[in-house]
This record gives structure tokens, sequence and C-alpha cells, in this order.
């Protein structure tokens, strides 16, 4: 199947599905990743606060696929926050990872309370320079924080991840995003599971699966989502989406579902 890709702003192709590693053991990450290799996932994302970076640098330093063919991306976590730390922070995910360039660096929280956060993104600005990491980005921004980076440094993110779900669909940020050139990648993007009744009718006529029919609605609004899966079956149903075409219709159903109902911290008031 056809991997569909996505420009950065920076030039660089990130895959549109990826598979998100939140919350699988330590122990388990190098098999769960190879066996998302093996279904056809070339996008992994992970993060230091998800404590499995080693078994994701193994898999990816185990298969037989390119390195360039593979795009790994971490996060720096809330205690972390400042040019110095941030610097330290990153080594020591990259010797968590085992592997010698980064695909995509993402500060993981603004943390507004501490007011580093963009002292921080001149840090991951100086990593980007340095080739150590190809693209750089950010995590659970609100419009605020991204014009505030924008505006003192000049240097535009290239992905902001956030929640994203057709009951929290952030429609105004997802334009605020796409005004500024970013792109948006949707985590929870299945929404904890809370909207599969509310698709199961367009699941039954397309004999696809509830989570299919929401990965769907995430492509084709252009969006990049990483489901999390560690069962085999499910990655390859997940993965499947990619050839899941819904009508306009579906995806003006799927939109009418929005509650502004965000399951997550609110980025404004995380503290980490």
């Amino acid at each position: 199947m056809q991997q569909p890709m996505m420009t950065l702003n920076d030039g660089r192709k990130m895959p549109q599905l990826g598979l998100g590693v939140w919350k699988i053991p330590a122990e388990e990450t190098a098999g769960v990743v190879a066996e998302a290799f093996g279904n056809g996932y070339r996008l992994i994302d992970g993060a230091k606060l998800y404590g499995n970076e080693e078994g994701l640098g193994q898999a990816v330093r185990d298969t037989d696929i390119p390195r360039e063919e593979i795009f790994v991306t971490s996060k720096l976590w809330a205690d972390h926050h400042g040019r110095d730390k941030a610097l330290r922070g990153f080594d020591a995910t990259m010797e968590r990872l085992g592997l010698e360039y980064l695909d995509l660096y993402l500060i993981h929280w603004p943390v507004p309370a501490q007011d580093l956060y963009v002292e921080t993104w001149r840090a991951l600005v100086e990593l980007r320079d340095s080739g150590r990491v190809k693209s750089i980005g950010v995590a659970n921004f609100h419009e605020p924080h991204l014009r505030r980076l924008v505006d003192e440094t000049g240097t535009v993110p290239a992905v902001n991840q956030i929640e994203l779900h057709p009951a929290f669909a952030q429609t105004h940020l997802r334009g605020v995003n796409k005004n500024l050139g970013i792109i948006t990648q949707s985590w929870a993007p299945l929404g904890r599971g809370a909207d599969f009744d509310a698709v199961s009718g367009i699941a039954r006529r397309l004999e696809a699966t509830p989570g299919q029919v929401i990965i769907a609605w995430h492509l084709a609004h252009g969006l990049s989502v990483i489901p999390k899966s560690s069962n085999p079956e499910r990655q390859r149903q997940n993965f499947a989406a990619l050839e899941l075409r819904l009508s306009d219709a579906d995806i003006a159903a799927i939109d009418a579902l929005d509650r502004d109902n965000r399951t997550g911290p609110n980025p404004d008031e995380f503290t980490g």
C-alpha cells in the first residue's frame, strides 16, 4: 500500500500516517515497532516521557529498512525547558535511541508558567542547524504560543501535534496551523474510543471498523495521524484506513460530532 507523504515547511517529507508508542511497555516496544514496520508503517512517534525510547531505537537499528525511509519523532519533556537543559535532554534522548540523527524533535508542551518555551525553541533551532535533528516542531501549542515563537525567533515549527478527534476537532487551531504553514498532527485521534458509536453507521455501510472511519476522517482533512496500538491486527486495520474513502456527506457528519470535548490537559495550564 502506498504511504502518502506530507511536505513540511522545511521541504522534508513525512509519512501522513504513523504509529504512536505512548503507553507501550518498554520491554515490548522493540517488538511492537518491528511489527509496525512489517505492516507498512514508516513514521514512529515517541517521546522521552513514554519511557521506551530504547526499544524504539532498537527496532530502527535492527530492521532491514533503510534508515532514510523511517521517520522517527521524539519530544522534549517539560522538565528540560531552557537552552542548556534542552540540549542535554536531546543528548539523553539520542543516547537512549542509539541513532545518529532524529527526523523530528518536538517541544512536548509549552508550559507557559515557566515562560521558557521561546528559549527552548531557540535550542531546537540550534540542534536542527547542527544536523542532529532534521526537522523541529512543537506539541500542544495554542495560537498565542505559536505566534510568539514565530515573532521572536523567525522560525516556524514544521509540526504542531495536538489532541484532535471528532469530539474535539480543533477547527480554529487547525486553521492557525495551516495559515502559518504548520502541519497539524493528531494525538488521541480515535477520541479514546468515545466516538466509535457515533460513526458505527458509516462503518457498517463501508464495511470498515469505526477506527478506520475516524482515521480516514483525519486523512481526508489533510491531517497527520498517529494512532497507537500494540496489537498487530489493529495495526493492520489502522493502516488499511489509507484505502478508505469517505464521501463529503460522511465527512460532514463526522465534523458535526465536535463538542469541544478535550480529554487531555489544557496547554494553557499544564505544568508537567
